[in-house]
């Protein structure tokens, strides 16, 4: 190997500040070995690299791109730029060459995470800019640069970031409250129903001046949000100036708060549901849902609205036992992907909820991935009527890979397929009863029937395409997506449909057969 280093030094300085700021640790607590600070930056880019290899949805390499990779670190200096020239890798800063490196073997993980390092650490020593990043900014160059490529699904967060995507995910422990910082202060702007903050007695409009002992006067969003979140069962003591100028003092106790992602109302004894994102409690509040409306309203129910419109997706396995609730039997969703984990045959085996009551789902151009799921799955086994405009046609599942610094990467890895067979991949679900274009300030809920009811021959056609066409064949998409265009729709117009269609029993029948007809 030809490798321009002057010393090793500057290597282990280097390696010892991607662990120390990278991992958390301080400068008092230095008891690992010399031998682990040196592997630790090694292994955030080994742990990447071998599960980019292994994981991604198209066959890749680290020879492909780790240069890629390296590139990236332009954008912290654009003087340094990377070149692959007959086997080796070539640095240069301010176009000189500062690092020659030959290329690892084209599956070597470890040695393609070793050169990475190497070069990174050639290159601090004659860039400012570099030497002056942090090791997470270097993660995040070089990662970025490295997923960016590959789709624009695929990304890398950070430990803060990483944090807060887990968070969305599963939770967190803290009093429930989201606040806006107005004058330097922090105003509570809402309470999450049956949180510590609910139920101790916070209100709307409180402005928070201490938390426990510290003036948050000055402070941003997330340091306030630090302070808020801890232990579970831990307390803390929270100071508040009302409107009225009371103040007042809480001792709260922080549990356990999920980002509330469902809500529901009665129309008529109609059920409307709207989920804004799928996460681990998704599923329980519907059930929930479903089971207080069955007490307080029983056998006059005359059907359930699904509202999915600006869903962007979530946990694929939420989205797929939320169409369980309405389906005893038959096939739910498929994945399909390079990694045998990622091959899953997903059928219903539950109790249908709504117990055969009909069911009218709203999607949009903003309903993507997993709200997709759920959309396509009682469309296909022909348990709901779709109402709104083509979805958005994020048809890919992503898996999350930890790293050693407490970032995570989360990767492309399998497309998704619909119960009768069709990828939803820039595709989507189409809807039977289309409102794209309708105003609801020009048009009722009669004209998107009575169009409905006009093109019912059109709308078998295009279902049959729908779920005939290849995947390769993007144009043929696209032109059947524009049959009714994916728009934005935030208008009560289609919930006046949806609640039309439910009251007429004639029309839910012959639109499901549409259905029937499209096979």
């Amino acid at each position: 190997m030809n490798i321009q280093v002057k010393g090793m030094q500057s290597i282990r300085l280097l390696i010892l500040m991607f662990c120390l700021n990278a991992c958390g640790e301080t400068t008092t607590k230095l008891s690992v070995t010399e031998n682990s600070l040196k592997t630790v930056a090694k292994e955030v880019f080994f742990t990447g690299y071998q599960k980019i290899t292994e994981r991604y949805i198209e066959s890749t390499s680290p020879s492909k791109f780790t240069i890629e990779g390296l590139q990236g670190l332009g954008a912290i200096d654009p003087s340094v730029t990377i070149e692959s020239v007959n086997g080796v890798i070539i640095l240069r800063v301010n176009n000189r060459i500062v690092g020659r490196l030959d290329k690892p073997q084209i599956d070597d993980a470890a040695n393609w995470a070793n050169l990475t390092v190497r070069l990174t650490e050639l290159g601090r020593k004659k860039s400012a800019e570099l030497k002056r990043a942090t090791p997470e900014k270097i993660y995040e160059a070089i990662f970025d640069s490295i997923l960016s490529k590959l789709d624009i699904y695929s990304r890398y967060s950070g430990f803060i970031e990483a944090k807060q995507n887990r968070e969305k995910r599963n939770g967190f422990f803290g009093i429930g409250v989201n606040f806006q910082i107005k004058k330097n202060l922090p105003q509570i702007i809402s309470i999450v129903p049956n949180s510590p903050a609910f139920l101790a007695g916070l209100r709307e409009g409180d402005w928070i001046t201490k938390i426990d002992d510290l003036t948050v006067e000055g402070l941003k969003h997330e340091q306030i949000k630090e302070k808020l979140r801890g232990p579970e069962k831990s307390m803390l003591t929270l100071y508040v100036d009302r409107k009225e100028q009371e103040k007042k003092i809480f001792e709260i106790e922080r549990s356990y708060v999920a980002t509330k992602t469902v809500i529901h109302d009665y129309n008529k004894d109609i059920i409307l549901i709207k989920v804004k994102k799928f996460n681990k409690h998704t599923v329980a509040n519907i059930q929930n849902i479903l089971k207080n409306a069955q007490i307080e309203l029983g056998s006059n129910i005359k059907g359930i609205i699904l509202d999915l419109r600006g869903n962007p997706g979530g946990l694929l396995k939420q989205s797929i036992k939320v169409a369980d609730l309405f389906l005893t039997q038959g096939r739910l969703s498929e994945t399909r992907g390079r990694h045998p984990d990622s091959l899953q045959f997903y059928r219903a085996g539950g109790r249908d909820m709504a117990n055969g009551r009909p069911i009218v789902v709203l999607v949009d151009g903003k309903s993507a991935s997993a709200a997709e799921v759920t959309a396509a799955a009682l469309q296909d086994q022909g348990r709901a009527i779709i109402v709104g405009t083509s979805s958005f046609g994020k048809g890919t599942v992503q898996t999350i890979i930890d790293l050693p610094n407490k970032g995570e990467i989360t990767l492309t890895w399998s497309h998704l397929i619909t119960p009768s067979g069709y990828t939803l991949h820039g595709l989507g679900v189409y809807p039977m009863v289309c409102t794209s274009g309708f105003d609801e300030n020009k048009d009722d809920g009669g004209a998107v029937l009575e169009k409905a009811l006009a093109e019912r021959i059109k709308t078998t056609a295009i279902l049959k395409a729908w779920r005939n066409t290849n995947y390769s064949d993007k144009k043929k998409r696209n032109e059947l997506r524009s049959f009714c265009p994916p728009e934005q729709r935030k208008v009560d117009l289609d919930n006046k449909v949806a609640v039309a269609i439910l009251e007429d029993k004639n029309f839910y029948t012959r639109t499901l057969k549409v259905l029937t007809d499209a096979q």
